[in-house]
């Protein structure tokens, strides 16, 4: 039978997927049909991706753009709902196309079941990264930190 892991120790191992530049093992953690929401995404970006296959799409490239060597600050906050996390923390690491410092704070609201991501809201702000000539920044299909 499958590991099944809590919402916050599958949240943390999902980290350890992207640190490891692992985008497939990180998707792979994504049931089927569940929905990755970004509810700070500016014009032209997309604020809902709904499916493992449009997430998996949609972060195929991510370590090309951004290369992310930490999450400090880690806290994840447990719910009412033993379903539901809340996690803060920030990512530092650096942007592949300029070579500039990469440091965001994020906040996420994630539910798990069955040992798998159902939702996912990613509060980033994806502004805070915009430099000129930073291909994760001028590619609105490109991902974001989750």
């Amino acid at each position: 039978m499958p590991e099944t892991l809590s919402p916050p120790d599958l949240y943390r191992r999902s980290l350890r997927h992207l640190l490891d530049k692992d985008i497939a093992s990180w998707v792979g953690l994504w049931a089927e049909h569940r929905v990755m929401e970004f509810p700070f995404a500016p014009p032209g970006w997309p604020g809902r991706l709904e499916g493992r296959e449009a997430v998996a799409a949609y972060m195929r490239d991510y370590p090309e753009h951004i290369d992310l060597h930490d999450f400090p600050g880690l806290r994840i906050h447990e719910t009412t709902d033993p379903a539901t996390i809340v996690a803060e923390m920030r990512g530092v690491g650096r942007l592949v196309a300029t070579g500039s410092p990469f440091d965001m704070t994020y906040i996420a609201v994630v539910t798990v079941q069955d040992g798998k991501f159902t939702s996912y809201r990613d509060y980033w702000n994806p502004l805070a990264v915009h430099e000129p000539g930073a291909a994760f920044m001028t590619d609105p299909t490109r991902s974001s930190a989750r």
